[in-house]
């Protein structure tokens, strides 16, 4: 198995869904990289991969997890390493939306937001990073929101846990970059869905490129720029 780029690449997509997640699932497909698919529903999981076996893929395999749950997901994690190998791209794309403000928010909701889109990227990072840090190649891109530079009183749990996660995506990168590893947080700015929605295919074609490309920017990559 090769990629365009001449080495064998095997994507781990965490909270893989319809939207964004799909879009790069594919394009790393049509790359030539095995995928594998880390999602909370057994039947929208095994929809995508038989979509990624139509684009190419020389191989796909599937796993169910809540990502909030640390010790579902670094199961689901080492069933996928157990069946494609070693990833050398891990793409985290966990988020819990919650409503309400900094005064109205519960404590659980907080946790949720915090546990789905910061500890269960941490949690995968764990996982993938000894092999790739092995290999002395592997990208770990966590999507980030706008939502951390953005005060909101109604959907603070987000702004806060991404946030978060940009910190543990700098966090990781200084400590993994001398070994190669590159992890990069990639902030949305803007929608996702609807009418006014980014182009989830050129998102995906930036995903693909900075795991391929050696110059590629660390830490903090804005979408659009």
């Amino acid at each position: 198995m090769a990629g365009e780029g001449g080495a064998a690449e095997v994507l781990v997509l965490v909270a893989a869904g319809p939207g964004l997640g799909r879009s790069v699932a594919l394009r790393f497909a049509r790359g030539g990289a095995a995928v594998g698919l880390v999602a909370r529903s057994a039947d929208s999981a095994t929809a995508l991969a038989e979509e990624l076996r139509s684009a190419g893929a020389p191989a796909v395999a599937t796993a169910a997890a809540d990502v909030g749950d640390a010790e579902a997901l670094r199961g689901a994690l080492r069933d996928l390493a157990r069946e494609l190998g070693p990833a050398t791209v891990l793409v985290y794309n966990g988020s819990a939306f919650v409503q309400g403000s900094g005064l109205t928010l519960s404590a659980g909701d907080l946790r949720l937001a915090v546990d789905v889109g910061v500890t269960g990227a941490m949690v995968a990072a764990q996982e993938v990073a000894p092999a790739m840090r092995s290999a002395g190649r592997g990208t770990v891109l966590l999507t980030g929101s706008v939502a951390a530079d953005r005060a909101s009183t109604s959907a603070t749990a987000v702004g806060v846990a991404k946030a978060a996660l940009r910190n543990l995506a700098m966090s990781l990168h200084k400590e993994l970059q001398p070994d190669g590893v590159r992890v990069t947080t990639v902030t949305i700015d803007g929608v996702l869905q609807g009418p006014k929605a980014l182009d989830l295919d050129d998102i995906a074609d930036l995903y693909w490129r900075l795991h391929t490309q050696p110059d590629a920017p660390p830490a903090v990559v804005v979408v659009p720029t």
